[in-house]
């Protein structure tokens, strides 16, 4: 039997590691600036990016600019809690059902795929698999996320429908998937 093996090129990886330091850096700003109710209440668009990594190179590359991200962010910021790998497990899925979501759910781009995949995405990762992460430090308060998960849901796929309005935008998104080094 065949394995099937994981091609990246430079120009994808760059695009991945790039997407992977938005994260982290939006982490970080929200984590510090946003964050309110010490922790229960964060208003967070990290899951943009990893969303976006998903949809142009698949749930591979998806999960794993999802982990990376959320490890980077703890590493990289003040957090009084120590790693959760619940919740780097609840980033990890955003990007792996992302980009299983845009690949066989709704193949062709827009806004349709920004819905399914941001919504089912933030759903699996955010709302359930990251509250249960963070269950043990906030007990039941942290229900109080899901509502708030639905508002940041709708934000990032809005700002995602809208990037891709923008031709230059769409063209590189798009590019990924052209060349024939899909790494789907």
């Amino acid at each position: 039997m065949q394995s099937k093996k994981l091609k990246i090129t430079i120009r994808q990886l760059a695009m991945a590691a790039m997407l992977t330091a938005m994260s982290v850096v939006i982490g970080i700003f929200c984590k510090t600036v946003l964050n309110f109710g010490n922790g229960v209440l964060r208003i967070t668009f990290e899951n943009l990016p990893i969303i976006l990594s998903g949809i142009m190179f698949g749930p591979i590359v998806g999960g794993l600019v999802g982990a990376s991200s959320d490890l980077l962010s703890y590493l990289l910021s003040s957090q009084v809690y120590p790693p959760n790998l619940i919740v780097t497990l609840g980033a990890t899925l955003v990007g792996v059902i992302s980009g299983l979501s845009a690949r066989y759910a709704v193949k062709k781009r827009g806004t349709r795929q920004f819905i399914v995949a941001g919504g089912l995405s933030h759903l699996v990762g955010s709302m359930i698999v990251k509250s249960i992460g963070l269950f043990q430090f906030y007990q039941w308060l942290i229900l109080i996320r899901i509502p708030l998960y639905l508002v940041i849901a709708s934000v990032e796929i809005l700002l995602l429908s809208l990037l891709y309005r923008r031709r230059s935008v769409r063209e590189l998104i798009d590019s990924f998937e052209v060349n024939g080094n899909d790494v789907r």
